[in-house]
């Protein structure tokens, strides 16, 4: 089935022969190679990740810098020399194993495509006297007539957001079984696709992040024993994802290296590249009395060496004058923690009862820290790449304009459409925030068009509350302007209580706006899509007033004098 001869391949690695022919890894780009190298300092901000934005970034600063921290995968050239990647199946390449993505019933049906037709029929009679795999788990089988010597078969986990921490740890699992079944059978080189599929939800680039981290971190305890890991990708999006991602954790340089520690996600994993989970580590805690029964030492006895440290940890009140409290006190006791939420929810409660009698919604719930609004914010919008909101898109509440006169991007808000077709607000939400999120990342304005609006029922100001935190702080930072077109007495009310109580810094970039004919000063004509009824309100609002409305073109123009 398979040529001897190696197909010749150009440096992006895909194979410019037939598919048949067999691979061998010289062939191969390695990461280590220069073509391969991805400039950040151009990268554009529209095709960043919508799962992990830079979290180690203030609000204002710092976002190319790795401000004097240390890097947690630092460059390591012997473990770089050991990363390949591979535009094509896995299947074609001359390696020790290949991995095969199935399920639990390890049935063709459900393998990575192209695998049983080229492997041939002894393969699924072999998977099926295994007995099946558990997600995260690995087994091991001939490759029959691949030019690979075995197939590793693992299971992926299926991917819901409440779940997201057990799908990472299962998704590293899936990986690390892998590998250490390549050990085992004293294999050496393995090529891997992506283990995570779409049909079981599972985002694309964190899905990657967990793939690369979780490899780096058995290379860095395993190089010995492993000589080559191909990470495979099919399409063209896998393959610009993880040329973006392996310089997070395979820098090759010292640039890399810095830059890194700014675009790295905050939880990056345990020593295996599984994610911690803080409410699960086992917290002891010393004897209460330990202070006053173990004398502290003395000042001479400071300079022990760190195995003699290691000895005296059995007394907490000691240990405390090698803590940092500037760097212990980043670090809360989860308990703690919990019971100031409580503590703060309560607070906030009592204290705007009457804003929710005097039916403004609940306003006091207490404000969210960037790690909180970053946490939200990244579940929601996970919620809403896994789901079809075709039927939100529809009703064209909200939809993406041209630019405004400064060039920055324009989202249109249609109030009366909104107020009279937005019944599920939790899916509407859902919309926004997958809608948003590419402008939000860079400068941008917001036109809401309030023309016949006025005599509906309007969102209160606790449900706008909860959308800004959804949002979180990079909507609030690159909003510019919100230009209200025909505003009422009542609608000026509420952003007066939006500014008041809600958020004094976004509310207040408000411009309102009475004719169209101000609005296109800011927004020009060309570049909105205004529904027909706006016009008809202008006319009706402003008594046609200076203005000229084209009933074809639906153009306006300046009355002559």
């Amino acid at each position: 089935m398979y040529r001897s001869g190696a197909a010749t391949t150009n440096r992006g690695g895909v194979p410019t022969d037939s598919g048949d022919s067999v691979v061998t890894l010289d062939q191969v780009p390695r990461w280590s190679d220069s073509e391969f190298r991805h400039s950040y300092e151009n990268e554009d901000s529209s095709f960043q990740n919508p799962y992990f934005p830079d979290p180690l970034t203030a609000a204002s600063e710092g976002e190319n810098s790795g401000n004097g921290m240390i890097s947690k995968f630092p460059v390591d050239h012997e473990t770089n020399s050991k990363i390949y990647l591979w535009r094509g199946n896995p299947w074609n390449l001359e390696v020790d194993a290949v991995v095969n993505s199935t399920n639990e019933n390890l049935d063709e049906a459900h393998s990575s495509p192209g695998l049983h037709a080229a492997a041939g029929p002894g393969l699924a009679e072999e998977c099926s006297t295994l007995g099946g795999c558990r997600t995260g788990m690995a087994k091991v089988t001939n490759a029959y007539d691949l030019p690979a010597r075995r197939v590793i078969h693992t299971v992926g986990p299926k991917y819901a957001v409440k779940y997201h921490t057990a799908a990472e740890n299962a998704l590293s699992h899936c990986y690390r079984s892998c590998l250490e079944l390549l050990i085992d059978n004293g294999l050496r080189s393995i090529a891997m696709g992506c283990i995570y599929t779409e049909a079981k939800n599972y985002p694309r680039e964190p899905a990657a992040h967990v793939a690369i981290r979780t490899v780096r971190r058995i290379l860095e305890k395993q190089k010995d024993k492993i000589h080559a890991v191909v990470f495979c990708t099919i399409t063209s999006s896998d393959t610009e994802i993880y040329k973006r991602l392996l310089p997070l954790y395979f820098p090759r340089d010292k640039l890399e290296e810095e830059i890194a520690i700014s675009k790295l996600p905050a939880d990056v994993g345990d020593e295996n590249g599984e994610t911690i989970i803080d409410e699960r580590k086992i917290r002891i805690q010393p004897l209460p009395n330990l202070k006053k029964t173990v004398p502290r030492p003395s000042q001479t006895s400071t300079d022990l060496t760190v195995s003699n440290i290691a000895l005296a940890r059995r007394d907490s009140s000691y240990l405390e004058s090698y803590l940092d409290p500037a760097f212990m006190s980043l670090i809360k006791d989860p308990d703690q923690r919990r019971r100031e939420q409580w503590e703060k929810s309560a607070q906030a409660r009592s204290g705007w009862n009457f804003a929710k009698m005097l039916g403004y919604g609940d306003i006091g719930s207490p404000p969210l820290s960037a790690a909180e609004e970053y946490s939200l914010h990244s579940r929601y919008l996970a919620k809403a790449n896994s789901l079809n909101l075709s039927d939100i898109a529809e009703m064209k509440i909200v939809y993406r304009g041209g630019v405004d006169s400064e060039g920055r991007p324009v989202m249109v808000v249609v109030g009366a459409h909104f107020l009279l077709r937005c019944l599920d607000l939790e899916r509407f939400v859902l919309y926004v925030v997958k809608e948003f999120e590419p402008l939000i990342q860079k400068p941008y304005t917001i036109v809401y068009l309030h023309s016949a609006a006025s005599l509906q029922m309007q969102p209160d100001l606790g449900w706008m509350k909860r959308l800004e935190q959804i949002l979180g702080r990079k909507h609030q930072r690159n909003l510019q302007a919100i230009y209200i077109l025909h505003p009422t007495f009542g609608l000026k009310a509420a952003i007066l209580g939006l500014q008041m109580l809600v958020d004094n810094v976004v509310w207040k970039k408000v411009v309102y706006v009475d004719r169209l004919l101000q609005l296109f000063r800011y927004v020009p004509r060309e570049q909105l899509t205004i529904p027909d009824f706006v016009f008809q309100h202008d006319l009706e609002v402003n008594g046609g007033k200076g203005v000229i409305v084209d009933p074809r073109t639906k153009y306006v123009y300046q009355r002559p004098s």
